[in-house]
């Protein structure tokens, strides 16, 4: 079982650091707990989160009984970033109402009912709160060496530019803290976390040696980036998010369907809960037929079917398609229209005020940028309105063409979409 596990964890690419292996696949050899910490930083986590939260589920499947640490403690101190600026700190309350939504994002991910290997939500506040500044100065701090934690990375990256408040400083300790109750009260002998991580849980693992003289163990994961270099989960919108408020869950399933073919075999070895001979099959079929797009809709549907049910990725994935004129889109519910149109080029029409040409319309939006160009389009055959062919340059929408009473989709070409809304 360790072998296999760790194994299919490094074809995937999903080990960056790790303590001695052979230690480690002798602890894996029979069932642990291991655990992995989310701070409340924001009201969701993003694809960054998922990549480290997705190899927590791999070990639960694998046999082991995974905590998941939301850090409604840690979350208020923040974690130095190696950035030259202090995190912002948040008031309690709206770290508190955080950490209930990602505790929500978390049961998507991990099977909570499952009697042997059941997940467990932890918030490293119940036990933080209960100590003293004078208890964690004598009881923990002690067990620390400065020299140590000036040496860490975003530390010594932050000393050399604008210099650390004691408050971030600190992190370390209370992370390291986090892994030694955990060790206390459940038995956890793994941490797992993003690269960055790796001083924090070493800080961990020294602490429950010189405390408990008790031994445990440490893996990081990659960071992921895309092959261009750039940081991957981000788009010209900004981060993709857990959330459906944030990132609604056609965007969420867009981001998949669109993937550069270059990022593919390392998204669905990242990602997908599928086993290596399918993920292979798939990847093949991004090198002979990329065109068919087979293995980014397969990624699209897994993982929003995971974090959204799969009700609502059929659903969005019905819209894509209608949205292209491949389904019938007056049939989709104004739910997944909103999430569909919301991130297209739009512009609006007050209710009551005359509806303008087609071309004006479209021009409106910002896909082109003169009236002329949109009546080329007409011209050559490629505009459309609600996927309806539009014939003239003088083709005025009615009231009757709205979508939900609400939407025109305005079409150009193949691929470039627009939407216009009727406000009031």
């Amino acid at each position: 079982m360790s072998n296999a596990l760790l194994d299919d964890l490094e074809w995937r690419g999903l080990i960056a650091q790790s303590t001695d292996r052979k230690e480690l696949e002798n602890a894996l050899s029979k069932p642990i707990s291991l655990y992995l910490g989310v701070d409340p930083t924001a009201p969701s986590m993003h694809l960054g989160n998922l990549v480290v939260f997705l190899v927590l589920r791999r070990f639960q499947l694998a046999g082991h009984r995974p905590i998941a640490l939301v850090g409604g403690a840690t979350g208020l101190v923040g974690d130095p970033s190696g950035k030259n600026d202090e995190r912002t700190l948040n008031e309690e309350k709206l770290v508190a109402e955080w950490v209930s939504k990602m505790r929500k994002q978390v049961e998507k991910i991990l099977d909570f009912k499952d009697k042997d290997t059941s997940a467990k939500l932890v918030n490293n506040l119940d036990w933080t709160k209960a100590i003293s500044a004078l208890e964690l100065l004598r009881d923990i701090g002690k067990h620390f060496s400065v020299n140590q934690m000036l040496a860490k990375d975003s530390v010594a990256t932050r000393l050399s530019s604008t210099g650390i408040s004691y408050t971030e400083f600190s992190y370390q300790v209370l992370q390291a803290y986090d892994y030694l109750e955990l060790y206390r009260r459940d038995q956890c002998k793994l941490q797992i976390g993003g690269s960055d991580q790796w001083g924090n849980i070493v800080a961990g693992l020294d602490l429950i040696r010189k405390v408990e003289g008790g031994s445990a163990h440490a893996l990081t994961v990659p960071l992921l980036a895309k092959s261009d270099g750039s940081k991957f989960g981000k788009t010209a919108s900004g981060a993709i998010w857990l959330e459906e408020s944030m990132t609604s869950a056609y965007e969420f399933f867009q981001f998949w369907l669109n993937s550069d073919d270059v990022d593919m075999p390392k998204l669905l070895k990242v990602f997908s809960m599928k086993n290596r001979a399918e993920i292979e099959e798939l990847i093949e079929k991004v090198k002979t037929n990329p065109g068919a797009r087979e293995a980014h809709r397969e990624l699209a549907r897994e993982m929003t079917a995971m974090i959204h049910g799969s009700a609502m990725a059929n659903s969005v994935e019905e819209a894509a398609k209608a949205l292209f004129g491949q389904g019938e889109i007056g049939d989709l519910d104004l739910k997944t229209l909103d999430s569909a149109l919301s991130q297209l080029p739009k512009t609006t029409i007050k209710k009551g005020d005359p509806y303008p040409t087609w071309v004006d319309l479209l021009t409106a939006t910002g896909v082109v940028e003169s009236k002329s160009a949109a009546r080329r389009i007409v011209k050559e055959g490629g505009a459309y309105l609600n996927n309806k062919k539009v014939e003239s340059e003088d083709f005025t929408p009615s009231k009757t063409d709205l979508l939900h009473g609400k939407y025109l989709l305005l079409r150009k070409g193949k691929r470039d979409l627009a939407a216009v809304e009727v406000q009031g």
